[in-house]
């Protein structure tokens, strides 16, 4: 934690040391290190600093630090989110990524993604994903906090080692949030892949998990595929539906979608992301403008209520 970030706590909000060495350097206690702990821990549960330093200031500490003890599952009352000193940011020690307009659980990953705390990360998102679901954690939590990331390498070239951290962390969660689905209905899968060389695959890797939470059947072949392999894998395993993603404009080419082989059984073909929307695609590709109409087409289609 970075010094300028104590003398804030300490100055504001009355969260310092008990005790001063010679030379005015500040010493902190065991009992002092465990109120920052409990602090750090509301900040990662999305509470405002001034609500986080109340909660710290007026919970009884136990002997021991509090060190490796997991995150709360919940705050007490006064921890609720919305003081106005947090604004649009969320900084940990110096470190800002701004997340205008987030929910309180989206405000919390975001300082434990810039802490590069990979246990509450990998803790929030569960929770999440067992609360709210794939898709809503995806808009409302993920893909902020991507967003923000994105944002924070554009205007100053820091943070790949942040979002290689998170993509890690997003990815095992969205495999753990698969564990005990339903068995799948349809007996031949979604193949889900990125165009070659585009290597944005996490939202393909939401779509997977939210169609296998709903009994749809996926083969997810991930990021860059190549169009030899994507043909390949069509004709092997002739599924019933091809989503492909496209995240840059320059990776979508149509081309790609004329020239995929065709199978005795139909293959319903359907493209997303953003990179397609000035594309002119075939009349045999239908374009899914979000994840939650993907989600819900896909479905619809392969669960056999479209005919």
């Amino acid at each position: 934690m970075a010094p300028a970030t104590l003398r804030t706590w300490d100055r504001r909000y009355g969260l310092g040391p008990t005790d001063h060495t010679t030379g005015r350097h500040r010493r902190y206690g065991d009992q002092d290190i465990a109120r920052l702990e409990l602090m750090q821990r509301a900040l990662l549960r999305g509470a405002s600093p001034a609500e986080a330093a109340r909660y710290a200031l007026s919970s009884t500490l136990p002997e021991q630090r509090l060190t490796a003890q997991p995150l709360p599952a919940e705050l007490p009352e006064l921890i609720v989110g919305g003081d106005a000193d947090d604004g649009e940011q969320v900084s940990t020690g110096g470190r800002v990524l701004r997340l205008p307009g987030v929910s309180r659980q989206a405000r919390g990953l975001g300082r434990a993604v810039m802490a590069m705390d990979a246990v509450s990360v990998q803790q929030l998102l569960h929770d999440a994903l067992a609360e709210l679901g794939v898709l809503v954690t995806w808009n409302t939590m993920i893909r902020p906090v991507l967003t923000g990331i994105a944002q924070r390498w554009r205007h100053s070239g820091e943070g790949v080692e942040v979002e290689h951290l998170f993509t890690q962390c997003v990815t095992a969660a969205l495999s753990a949030a698969q564990v005990g689905a339903p068995l799948p209905v349809n007996p031949r899968p979604v193949l889900l892949a990125c165009v070659p060389e585009e290597q944005h695959s996490l939202p393909l890797q939401a779509l997977a998990a939210a169609l296998v939470q709903r009994g749809v059947g996926t083969m997810l072949l991930g990021a860059a595929l190549p169009a030899d392999a994507l043909a390949a894998a069509v004709r092997r395993i002739a599924p019933a539906a091809v989503f492909l993603w496209a995240q840059l404009p320059r990776y979508a080419h149509c081309t790609l979608l004329t020239e995929l082989p065709r199978t005795r059984q139909r293959i319903r073909l359907f493209v997303g992301g953003p990179g397609w929307q000035q594309s002119k695609l075939p009349p045999h590709a239908e374009p899914l403008d979000s994840l939650s109409a993907a989600l819900d087409r896909i479905s619809y289609v392969l669960l056999g209520a479209d005919g």
